[in-house]
């Protein structure tokens, strides 16, 4: 009986471990996304997540939401420091994802600033 007990446990766990680091290494998409940094906070109660927006078109009818985990300290300073800017975002859409990693399944991995093409900035 512990026998069988103790596989039934070893088999949850590795079931565990597996789907854990399907979620954390795999990458369901990447790319790019370029637009008006319009929103970025510290949010949450139990669990503080970095959430963003940007606007994608001069009306904002478009609005691309992201997340950005905590160990992103150089991509955290620079959003902060681009508020209303037009940013040009690297991202990577997970498969899945965890309530305290942020609200969405995109990851910001890079942040550039961008001239944009709606006004021109000399």
């Amino acid at each position: 009986m512990k026998k069988i007990l103790g596989v039934i446990l070893a088999t949850i766990v590795l079931l565990a471990v597996i789907w854990y680091s399907f979620i954390y290494l795999a990458t369901y998409s990447d790319g790019y996304r370029s637009g008006e940094l319009i929103k970025f906070s510290h949010k949450g109660v139990v669990v503080k997540t970095w959430e963003g927006e940007i606007s994608q078109g001069i009306s904002g009818a478009q609005i691309f939401s992201f997340s950005v985990l905590d160990n992103k300290t150089e991509v955290i300073k620079k959003l902060k420091e681009y508020q209303g800017e037009y940013v040009q975002l690297k991202y990577e859409e997970k498969f899945s994802t965890f309530f305290f990693w942020g609200d969405t399944k995109y990851f910001i991995t890079e942040v550039t600033r961008e001239n944009s093409p709606h006004f021109n900035r000399d």
